[in-house]
């Protein structure tokens, strides 16, 4: 595949190898050569990225003076403008120069499981101290204890069956027993890890924000790890320090869309580990937790495309899947048996949408501005990855053999679906910086399509950007 690290372009007979991608009039070196800059069309690529986000920003302040607020304080992001310091920032900066520096070097070189280990403690330590620049109570601890949070609820939930009996009943607003935002929003499944966390003595936002971080956390182990099982080691080698340094960190610590991330991450790297080793169980526990996954978030049923993409990749024990189903039945089962009615609570749910700020929020701005923001949850690094992962299809579909590098760019082609999926339905009008965070860390899943000796300029790239608005603006949540 041309464009990946480490590997010559696949031969077909009777064709030519494709000639060297030019890099400002240089020949670019695919196999780690040492790059003056990065190819033209990346650097392109990157750079009309960003001017989406400055249209989508300046079209935003010039609706809100012409009288059409785009409902966003710091449009298109849900934040609002206060430049500061913080205890996190020198944490921070010195796990971002590091990782930079130090991290493609040591994902090539380190053994498998202990680079997995350092991966997950590096990503954790990237998201609290980005967390932590804006203090620990406003950054961490008091997150998801606001009105609008899950912790709001929990003293309320006395009797776990009766608020799983009656939940479609209060999502409705206009009623004196409304849920809040966040709980009325989404499944039960969510309010339920809270509720479990303060009902074994973890209660209050210190420890809600602290499982937030560690379970988003899990991200930095399944990606990589999917790509290998699906991939090549090479490919998950290189995967490993974008997705440690994912600027979206700054929405996972403190949201409880970044444990939906890990949970619905560890499942996809379960059911591969299923479907690429034969083993009933992985692909029993993947089916058990993407299932549960569309009971913390019903946006997640979305998760459908990264799925089959994970079976066409699987290979000869792809008839696993079917333990998939078995896993997932018992989750399905339980909830409904206990009361909520998954196709219920959607329907309902799509009527207090509209019931809030989303009537005011227009679709004709945000169906392109929610894209924009893509280029700051995953990075710059996003729309390289795209522009080299498209023409990889191209060539493997035209020779039509499988090959262990399809993984570089299926799954972030598969991630694209769902995005574009959740945009389109209307569904998701601003904040998806924040709540597409489980489609968009599969965006990194490709990095191996990135020419090895430009990697690090674009982990500077994906580090600059996080630093840049966590120190600029106080996101909302």
């Amino acid at each position: 595949m041309s464009g990946t690290p480490g590997n010559r372009p696949a031969r077909t007979p009777g064709t030519r190898p494709a000639p060297p991608e030019r890099t400002g009039g240089r020949r670019g070196e695919l196999d780690g050569g040492v790059h003056r800059r990065p190819p033209r069309a990346d650097v392109i690529a990157a750079a009309a990225a960003a001017c989406l986000f400055a249209v989508a920003a300046v079209t935003g302040g010039v609706l809100y003076l012409l009288g059409h607020p785009v409902h966003a304080s710091a449009a298109p992001l849900f934040a609002q403008w206060l430049p500061h310091l913080g205890i996190g920032t020198p944490a921070a900066l010195l796990v971002a120069a590091l990782v930079c520096w130090r991290g493609p070097a040591v994902a090539t070189r380190l053994p498998w499981r202990p680079l997995l280990a350092l991966g997950y403690v590096t990503a954790v330590a990237w998201t609290l101290s980005l967390a932590l620049v804006d203090g620990w109570h406003r950054g961490v601890a008091g997150r998801l204890t606001t009105r609008h949070e899950y912790l709001h609820e929990v003293p309320g939930v006395t009797d776990v069956p009766a608020m799983l009996a009656g939940f479609t009943g209060r999502i409705l607003d206009g009623q004196p027993d409304s849920w809040t935002t966040h709980v009325s929003g989404h499944p039960p499944g969510a309010l339920l890890v809270f509720v479990g966390l303060d009902r074994i003595g973890l209660s209050g936002g210190g420890w809600a924000g602290t499982l937030c971080i560690l379970v988003a956390g899990l991200v930095a182990v399944a990606v990589p790890h999917t790509v290998r099982l699906l991939g090549t080691e090479a490919a998950a080698r290189a995967v490993l320090p974008f997705v440690v340094l994912f600027p979206g960190a700054v929405w996972a610590g403190v949201s409880a869309d970044g444990l939906f991330a890990g949970v619905t991450a560890t499942g996809i790297a379960l059911l591969a580990h299923g479907l690429t080793r034969g083993r009933a169980v992985g692909a029993l526990a993947g089916g058990a937790l993407l299932a549960f996954g569309c009971y913390l978030s019903y946006g997640l049923v979305l998760m459908g495309p990264l799925a089959l993409a994970v079976v066409v990749l699987a290979g000869r024990h792809r008839r696993t899947v079917g333990w998939a189903f078995v896993g997932a039945l018992p989750v399905a089962a339980g909830f409904t048996a206990a009361g909520f009615w998954w196709p219920t609570g959607y329907h309902l749910v799509i009527e207090r949408y509209y019931q809030g700020i989303a009537t005011d929020r227009a679709y004709g701005y945000w169906v392109w501005a929610d894209l924009a923001l893509v280029v700051v949850a995953a990075g710059p690094v996003a729309a390289v990855i795209l522009r080299r992962a498209v023409p990889a299809a191209r060539r493997a579909l035209a020779a039509r053999r499988p090959d262990a590098e399809h993984a570089a760019w299926l799954l972030p082609l598969a991630a694209t679906v769902m995005i574009v999926a959740a945009d389109l339905s209307g569904y998701s009008k601003a904040e998806v910086e924040r709540i597409w965070l489980p489609f968009t860390v599969w965006l990194t899943a490709g990095a191996a399509l990135i020419p090895a000796a430009d990697r690090r300029g674009w982990l500077v790239v994906q580090a600059a950007v996080a630093l840049t608005v966590n120190h600029l603006l106080l996101t909302t949540w």
